[in-house]
């Protein structure tokens, strides 16, 4: 192919896919120059201005002319704002790479751009598969992958290389049968304000209180399962973890805090939402800060994640008729939570909840209907 007469133009109206051209050099320059780009991608650092000369001079129309890849410019606003392109597609499957300027993220223009493209792979250039990689963390090119149809998403360790250094990585796929729209849902955290806590969204500040509060006695005792000592490292995979429960559809997890100082005084997570015979049931629990027990902040934190759950997911909720919930036998102050909010009591597993020593207690079961009275609702 000649380069760049034969480049197909390819736009939804919003966004343009065209060849790149010297004009676009330097908009590609300052580009790579962003920490989050040189962080999650394979571009030199530091990246030299000839570095995006010799990229988009050489390497994009050398790609079109014998074959082995395709590169647009991506342009959005009458602006260049970043580049996608199609790579190794022999057997018909290949993959596919993008990249966008800082100030083009948060409009939707990567997830247009890739769109176009995937349907150019498969209507023009007859593939049946496109395969997306990026590094373990970053979640920002997952969410697009997400939102164009990638699918059937599996960790690599060690998968990715970046300046010789090894990186696990996320690889998904997307077929020419496919949907080119999302599998499953990406859980968002709304902050939901209550009787003097809020429930947000957890951040990476927060490592230090989940430190405090997991290395606590009592939640050492009753969450047996966590480890311990609980460092800091543990806070960083546990705050990691709620993301990606989020992101596989897996549950959503609040941080309980202060309404006035944002502090965090607890956790409190619907999770196991991708039960394959029922959809609409999940599980629910929680830990306190020790600064915040004794106070009813863990039962009006229920009441509040329980709501959520219980609405529609047209109207923003995780859609669920049916929520359990466990505590181990002498576990009170959990039992009196579930209590609190209406949830029924339908059993005990003799011997089913494992402590530090190899003992054993009962635990009780309890479980909620989206259709039964709730205490504490609001209504």
């Amino acid at each position: 192919m000649r380069f760049p007469e034969d480049v197909p133009v390819l736009t939804d109206g919003v966004v343009t896919l065209r060849a790149h051209t010297p004009a676009d050099v330097e908009p590609a320059y300052q580009t790579c120059q962003d920490p989050e780009m040189q962080r999650w991608t394979t571009v030199p650092v530091p990246y030299e201005r000839q570095n995006a000369e010799h990229y988009l001079g050489e390497m994009v129309p050398a790609g079109w002319r014998d074959g082995s890849s395709f590169g647009w410019a991506i342009e959005y606003d009458g602006r260049y704002s970043g580049t996608v392109d199609l790579r190794d597609g022999d057997g018909g499957v290949g993959e596919i790479g993008f990249a966008v300027s800082p100030w083009a993220r948060g409009h939707g223009v990567v997830t247009r751009a890739v769109r176009l493209v995937i349907r150019h792979a498969f209507d023009e250039l007859g593939w049946t598969r496109v395969i997306w990689r990026a590094y373990v963390g970053n979640w920002a090119s997952r969410r697009v992958a997400w939102k164009t149809g990638f699918r059937n998403l599996v960790m690599v360790p060690d998968g990715g290389l970046a300046r010789g250094e090894r990186k696990d990585e996320w690889v998904a796929s997307v077929s020419r049968d496919d949907e080119l729209e999302p599998a499953g849902n990406w859980w968002t955290v709304p902050v939901i304000e209550g009787d003097g806590i809020r429930l947000r969204p957890i951040r990476s500040t927060d490592a230090k209180r989940v430190v405090e509060a997991c290395n606590d006695e009592r939640t050492q005792y009753w969450l047996a399962g966590m480890p311990s000592p609980y460092e800091l490292a543990d806070a960083e995979s546990f705050i990691e973890g709620r993301l990606e429960n989020s992101a596989s559809g897996e549950g959503v997890s609040w941080m309980i805090a202060d309404p006035d100082t944002d502090e965090l005084l607890g956790n409190v997570s619907v999770f196991d939402l991708l039960n394959r015979h029922d959809k609409k049931t999940g599980e629910i629990g929680y830990w306190a800060h020790p600064e915040a027990r004794g106070r009813g902040l863990m039962s009006e934190a229920v009441r509040l994640a329980v709501g959520h759950a219980f609405t529609p997911i047209q109207q923003g909720g995780l859609g669920l008729r049916r929520i359990t919930l466990y505590a181990a036998e002498g576990n009170t102050a959990s039992r009196h939570v579930a209590e609190a909010n209406g949830f029924t009591h339908t059993g005990t597993a003799r011997s089913a909840a494992p402590r530090r020593d190899g003992s054993y207690l009962d635990l009780h079961s309890y479980d909620l209907l989206a259709t039964d009275p709730r205490p504490l609702s609001e209504e």
